[in-house]
């Protein structure tokens, strides 16, 4: 993409409303704009990267099995009546339709799910089931704050599972957990992500948290030393501060514990970017869903719920994965792999070179953003440093005359001449 046709404009400074560093860098830098509190418009930089990061969840999502369906978010007041939520979900959005009917704007789905389920499960036989959606939700928060972390109107990918007995369900929830902490490696979170026990509200005892650590938290977590493993995977648990004086808890997660160990914890701030429930027969019960098992008698399957919100990982990835001079993304959700500068388009022999350049990459199949504007050198690095793309490759009038280009890594800030056609990795 020629960065003369994008659609973007970079900006030095932005509202001061905007308090924190994910809204900060990603309105700068032209991902995001703001419509309301909460409520964001996602430009073409933006998108891309939202895309890459719901595809992420969506092969790690069928590569356990899971099948993908879109379900609607217009819900009737009627299922949320069924299961006795409709007056106890405080964040509900509630409008009125034609004929004056009380319709709802989805913030989870299990009201949808279960009626859907009961389409398929009969038998014991047709179990267990898994199915998820990506799709946008909204939530009327009082506080919508903190960027793309807390808003109205956000990404969210809910995944539901169905099966005949708790012994199941703890075998795909485990499953579940294992694929989450792969999602937090791919986007570039899994070193500083904690599985986190957590209280389960209204539909468990608990349920299991994914916080990543960050000094601009807004949760408070206390961390295990040292991993525990997960499906021959090595994980770091923590527990929840508002669970902490749990014995019960505690017990669940400190080997041989005796009180007062829970002084080996360690504190830290955190931003939660996924969550788990084992909801048992919660909703299955409340809208009439059987199956018949072995002797034919009728059960309530028990369910699992398992939410990752896609918008809120890119909120999180922009607040840490940043320094002063703006963002810093991993290859697998930047928005290019490549960010092109022609240092000269005004030059005919540097433009040729920077034009050939960027040919040669796109018939590689590498992504590449090509600032072909004709400004001066240093807004062009400004604006590579904020957009963060992985890789910053420079062609100036020094450089194609000798056929070379300047490679950068905007991580790690180290910098190599190559010749044309070799790259730096």
């Amino acid at each position: 993409m020629r960065r003369s046709h994008l659609f973007l404009k970079t900006r030095k400074e932005i509202s001061k409303e905007e308090v924190s560093r994910n809204a900060q860098l990603l309105t700068r830098g032209s991902y995001v704009n703001q419509v309301m509190a909460g409520v964001y418009s996602y430009l073409p930089l933006g998108l891309r990267v939202l895309t890459k990061i719901e595809q992420i969840v969506r092969e790690e999502m069928n590569a356990i099995g899971s099948q993908e369906v879109l379900m609607p978010a217009l819900h009737p007041r009627e299922i949320w009546d069924v299961t006795g939520r409709w007056d106890k979900v405080d964040v509900l959005f509630k409008l009125k339709g034609a004929g004056d009917r009380d319709l709802a704007l989805g913030p989870t789905h299990e009201e949808v799910v279960t009626p859907l389920a009961s389409t398929v499960i009969n038998s014991y036989r047709d179990l267990p089931q898994a199915v998820y959606h990506i799709q946008t939700k909204f939530r009327n928060e009082a506080r919508a704050k903190s960027g793309l972390l807390r808003g109205r109107e956000f990404r969210m990918k809910d995944l539901y599972s169905f099966h005949t007995t708790q012994e199941d369900l703890d075998t795909f929830y485990d499953r579940v957990m294992a694929a989450y902490m792969k999602i937090y490696r791919r986007i570039g979170l899994g070193e500083r992500t904690l599985i986190t026990y957590a209280s389960g509200g209204v539909f468990s005892k608990y349920s299991h948290e994914f916080q990543t650590l960050t000094d601009s938290g807004e949760d408070v977590v206390y961390a295990i030393p040292g991993t525990t493993e997960v499906l021959g995977v090595q994980e770091r648990f923590a527990i929840n501060s508002e669970i902490i004086d749990d014995q019960e808890a505690l017990r669940g997660i400190l080997p041989n514990y005796q009180p007062g160990d829970e002084q080996k914890l360690v504190q830290h701030k955190t931003i939660e970017v996924g969550n788990i429930f084992k909801l048992g027969t919660r909703f299955s019960s409340a809208c009439g869903l059987t199956f018949a098992d072995k002797d034919g008698k009728p059960q309530h399957p028990i369910m699992g719920c398992y939410g990752i919100g896609p918008s809120r990982m890119m909120g999180t990835i922009a607040e840490i994965l940043s320094d002063e001079k703006g963002l810093i993304w991993p290859e697998e959700v930047a928005p290019y792999k490549v960010n092109l500068l022609n240092l000269k388009a005004s030059d005919a022999t540097t433009t040729q070179a920077a034009d050939a350049l960027y040919d040669t990459l796109q018939r590689a199949g590498v992504e590449v953003l090509y600032d072909d504007r004709d400004v001066s050198a240093g807004e062009k690095f400004a604006d590579a440093d904020l957009l963060g793309c992985p890789w910053q490759a420079v062609v100036g009038p020094k450089g194609a005359e000798k056929g070379v280009v300047e490679w950068a890594n905007r991580r790690t800030g180290a910098k190599q001449e190559l010749p044309v056609g070799q790259w730096p990795w």
